[in-house]
């Protein structure tokens, strides 16, 4: 079966190729998702049932007591059920638990992460995919459209996609195998959120191409390469290179290189 690619350009000239997401695979997702969201409702709804059991008979029956405990699980119910996607695909990269566990993630149309707004805005047009019931008009969309988006991907401009197929750990580039050989983690280095997204498609296509020379740069000419490669993306993340070494510098940049290629790099 033929799998069907996009190629986008991002802002910096860069072009990234992915798989969009099908109806199969996000409909999968979002049942995941729908079905951790029921344990969490249900569970409110004891909860506001053995609070109202708990309430002295003289208080139940009077309108206002009983009323804001309800009226006040509406509002919890509907902020779990629309922040749960609104919330976990902004902060958890494009993904939800459902799209975690399927393998795929929302970013925008340009290649970079989903942004705040986006969220919000693909979130909010939920209302209208779901129309007239059990998501008929999304799911029509994503069958029909040829990026396979919604109304709300569509008007957020977000794309979903699929997320980079793990590689065979028996096929590891020199650059791995040199990361692993120092001792190198993705956790030596703590990037704020922020930070991070901060970095692009052209950074990440830079420090790989970087990685992927410099083991074969002789001394004197890696170390002004690795300085001036820092010196390019060490400022964006707020990381201050004043008094590091050329081997600090290097070992960060490999760390970076981890970082990003699980954000940037796709094997389709």
């Amino acid at each position: 079966m033929n799998q069907q690619h996009v190629d986008i350009k991002t802002p910096e000239f860069v072009s990234l190729k992915f798989q969009p997401a099908g109806l199969g695979s996000r409909t999968a997702a979002l049942l995941i998702d729908h079905l951790i969201l029921t344990i969490i409702n249900v569970l409110v709804l004891i909860s506001l049932f053995l609070l109202m059991y708990d309430m002295p008979f003289e208080l139940f029956l009077m309108y206002e007591f009983y009323s804001y405990p309800i009226a006040i699980t509406i509002i919890v119910l509907f902020v779990l059920n629309w922040g749960y996607f609104f919330a976990l695909e902004f902060f958890y990269g494009g993904k939800t638990i459902g799209k975690k566990i399927i393998g795929i993630r929302v970013i925008q149309d340009n290649g970079h992460s989903i942004t705040l707004l986006s969220s919000f805005i693909r979130n909010l047009l939920r209302i209208i995919d779901t129309l007239p019931a059990n998501y008929l008009l999304g799911m029509i969309m994503i069958f029909f459209h040829s990026k396979h988006k919604r109304v709300g991907d569509l008007v957020a401009g977000t794309i979903v996609i699929h997320e980079r197929k793990a590689k065979n750990s028996k096929k590891r580039s020199p650059i791995e195998k040199e990361i692993e050989r120092k001792g190198i983690k993705k956790e030596d280095l703590v990037i704020e959120d922020w930070a991070l997204k901060s970095l692009t498609a052209k950074d990440w296509e830079l420090i790989k191409t970087y990685s992927d020379r410099v083991l074969q740069l002789p001394e004197h000419e890696k170390s002004p390469l690795t300085e001036k490669i820092g010196k390019i993306v060490f400022p964006k993340i707020g990381y201050d290179l004043e008094g590091k070494s050329v081997e600090e510098i290097e070992k960060n940049l490999f760390i970076l290189y981890l970082i990003l290629k699980d954000e940037w790099e796709y094997e389709l």
